[in-house]
Formats: structure tokens, C-alpha cells, sequence
């Protein structure tokens, strides 16, 4: 099994035909469905089946896939990271995050990166769970993470960088509007701005509410952090939010949760930090800040 394989396989199921994958690669077609079958001779079995219309994975596609994928993308990491390590003069870092995260946290950070590196690019993945973000990083999708602490044991490399809290954005006439702290049970009987069940920060307004002794009531969901922020804005209820994502210019009054509650902010890798990486992550932990005292960590 050799890469030119691995590459003619991926890019077939990703193209969802011989004909679209040869075209991704620059090759003829005929030169495409030899190196399948040569993989497949290889393996004493099918990885694709070929139907009417594209392609089909087989049971031993399916498992062979994430590995295919993680190969492709590591020797591109590999020959991405190998131009980078040449004093980061040029090339591309690829950042997977949550989406709350891309909008919020980290465009103060790739500012700070674009003025000390401003010949490499950043290229953000953005997803809406961070359980989707770790499997992500474990094919390879991305040269590392930023995001919530992994649910599952981590076995590369991890480290906290940062913090993020979380307030309530009130509508304009909600009594409690204009405090500047409160505790969240006082909100116990409001109609809630929610977010989608698959969406990350649904766990965490449930786990803030459940420590508060209630489960929040809906008036709407979303799945965009801004779009809870405006709803709340537009009187539909209370919409606890990342501050870090909350503009200037909105209606809704922001308040600070008593006592105060923060995540922490990971970064983390499949494998060893590429150089490149390794600098970003040498930004955040020059950038870092401790969180503030007595706050409440949030593990969602």
C-alpha cells in the first residue's frame, strides 16, 4: 500500500466517482482505477463498490477511510510544515475550531498572528460540537484544534491555553436588564433563547441551569451564538452567549453571571506539534490571561 493509492482512494470517495477523482489528481482515469485495484489486490478485497451513478463504500472502505484520510493530510501537514520550519516565511496553518470559537475567541489571536507572520495564512474549520471537532483532529482534518477541553482521554499533545465566560444577553425590557451581575436562577421562570440539541453550547446552558436547580424553557433555537445574542436583543427571552462574541450595537442588555462562569480553552494535536503550530500556540500562551477569581468552571 503506497500513498499514490491512499490518494487515488480519497479522492474518489470524495469526488463520488472515478472520473471526478482522476480529474481532482490531474491523471487519466485509466491510470486511477489501476492504482484502486492494485489496492485492493493488496488487501485480498473491495473498498469501493461500483455503482450506475459514483461509488459506494464497502464495510473494509469505511474502516480504511479515516486512515487514508489521515495519511493524505499528514504528509501535506509534512511538506507544509517542512517549508514553514524554514524560518515561517510562507505557507498556510489549517485551525480547527468550534464555531463560536472562530467568531469570538480567535480573531484577536490570528491578528496577533498575521502581524508577527504575515506570509502565512490561517485557514479555519469550523464545527458545531466539539465531539465533531475531536474526530476532526483524530483524521487528520486539521493541523490542531482549538476548543473546549476533549471529551474522550487525550493522547497528543494538550494544552490550556485560554478561558472564555459566558454571560446573559437580556432583552431591553426585561426587568433584570441593565444589572450588572446576577445569578442565574433569578432567570429561573423566563421563556429561553435555546440552541439546537446538536449544537455545543446547549450542554452548557443546560449545565449552568441544572447547578442553578432548573431546566430552561424555549421560545426559540438557534444554531449560531450570534443569532441567540440578537434574538435576545429582539425580546425573545434571555440567551446566555460567549462574551467574547457579543458586538457592540446590539439592543440587549449584557450581564455578568454571579458568581462568574468560565470554560477553559484547549489546544491540542493528533501528533507532535508541527512548527508552525508550535508558534501558534506560542502566541496564545504569551496571550494568556488567568480567569477570574472564584469563577465557576464550565466542563461542556
Amino acid at each position: 500500500m503506497n500513498l499514490r493509492q491512499l490518494e487515488c482512494f480519497v479522492a474518489v470517495v470524495d469526488e463520488g466517482s472515478f472520473t471526478r477523482g482522476a480529474r481532482a489528481l490531474g491523471i487519466t482515469q485509466p491510470s486511477l482505477s489501476q492504482h484502486i485495484r492494485s489496492l485492493e489486490r493488496e488487501l485480498d478485497g473491495a473498498v469501493l463498490e461500483r455503482l450506475p451513478r459514483g461509488v459506494a463504500l464497502t464495510p473494509a472502505g469505511r474502516t480504511l477511510l479515516p486512515e487514508a484520510r489521515a495519511a493524505v493530510r499528514a504528509v501535506d501537514r509534512g511538506s507544509r510544515g517542512a517549508r514553514a520550519a524554514l524560518a515561517l516565511e510562507a505557507g498556510e496553518l489549517e485551525i480547527a475550531t468550534v464555531l463560536s470559537m472562530a467568531v469570538g475567541l480567535l480573531p484577536r489571536y490570528i491578528r496577533m498572528w498575521h502581524e508577527r507572520y504575515p506570509r502565512v495564512g490561517i485557514r479555519l474549520q469550523e464545527f458545531r460540537h466539539r465531539s465533531l471537532l475531536e474526530d476532526a483532529v483524530e483524521q487528520g482534518v486539521a493541523d490542531f484544534a482549538i476548543g473546549p477541553l476533549p471529551l474522550r482521554a487525550w493522547e497528543g499533545p494538550l494544552e490550556i491555553v485560554s478561558w472564555e465566560e459566558f454571560v446573559v444577553v437580556l432583552p431591553p425590557d426585561d426587568p433584570l436588564a441593565g444589572r450588572r451581575a446576577l445569578r442565574l436562577e433569578e432567570l429561573a421562570d423566563r421563556e429561553w433563547v435555546l440552541y439546537h440539541p446538536d449544537h455545543g453550547l446547549a450542554g452548557v446552558l443546560d449545565e449552568v441551569c441544572r447547578r442553578a436547580g432548573f431546566s430552561p424553557r424555549g421560545t426559540v433555537r438557534t444554531s449560531q451564538a450570534e443569532g441567540g445574542a440578537r434574538l435576545a436583543s429582539a425580546g425573545l427571552g434571555p440567551a446566555l452567549v460567549p462574551h467574547n462574541i457579543v458586538l457592540p450595537g446590539i439592543d440587549g442588555s449584557v450581564v455578568r453571571l454571579s458568581p462568574r462562569a468560565v470554560r477553559d480553552v484547549a489546544a491540542y494535536a493528533r501528533t507532535d506539534w508541527s512548527p508552525t503550530a508550535a508558534a501558534f500556540v506560542e502566541v496564545l500562551r504569551e496571550a494568556r490571561q488567568p480567569p477570574p477569581r472564584g469563577a465557576v468552571s464550565i466542563h461542556l
